[in-house]
């Protein structure tokens, strides 16, 4: 008998591949809404599975929402990466614009994971600090190669420090700039552009 036009078959997913679903879904929807208004049942709903097979995956709400953040940092790693030959300076306006529009975007879910951090959630700790890590080795290879920056990088022993300190003080500026936006994003970007560039300049 000839299949119905109408029906279309659906492939199984690998792993992978449902994983990167549930993901997917789970980046939306904690940039929608505050962390305890998203359902685990919603998730599952929309990605089309029960919600047994999300928790075969994500044992609890908060390791789903780590792997969500994990995901999402790594993501912003690679549309903040440094592009050999451009100015340090140009990189890091460029940057903190990709930065800040997804700051903006993704509120909900920003903010989420840093109270998630403050409350000394273990699970959000260790991606934080992953994520931290990641973004100081980037920021740093990125002004070592510039050749403004590079040379008095290599002979200041307290870079890393200023660069950690800054990543701290542009968290706080954003925010403060999420509950009150007083500023626009251009004058955020400037703030954080001038701040780093303060604190590493020759």
């Amino acid at each position: 008998m000839a299949a119905n036009p109408g029906e279309r078959t659906r492939r199984r997913l690998s792993t992978g591949e449902r994983r990167d679903q549930l993901l997917t879904v789970g980046a939306r929807l904690f940039s929608e809404s505050p962390y305890d208004e998203v359902w685990i049942e919603r998730v599952a709903e929309i990605a089309g599975v029960s919600r047994g097979l999300l928790y075969h995956y994500f044992p609890t709400k908060r390791d789903f929402f780590a792997a969500v953040v994990e995901r999402e940092s790594e993501r912003m790693l690679r549309m903040t990466a440094a592009v050999p030959g451009v100015p340090a300076r140009t990189q890091l306006g460029a940057g903190l614009d990709v930065y800040l529009e997804y700051v903006r975007t993704h509120a909900h879910g920003y903010r989420a994971f840093h109270r998630a951090d403050a409350a000394g959630d273990r699970s959000v700790r260790r991606v934080y600090q992953r994520a931290l890590a990641a973004q100081e080795r980037q920021i740093l290879a990125a002004l070592a190669a510039d050749p403004e920056f590079g040379p008095a990088v290599g002979a200041r022993p307290g870079t890393k420090l200023a660069v950690r300190g800054w990543l701290a003080f542009t968290t706080a500026v954003c925010l403060e700039w999420l509950r009150d936006p007083e500023l626009s994003q251009e004058q955020v970007r400037d703030l954080c552009a001038r701040a780093l560039l303060g604190v590493i300049s020759p």
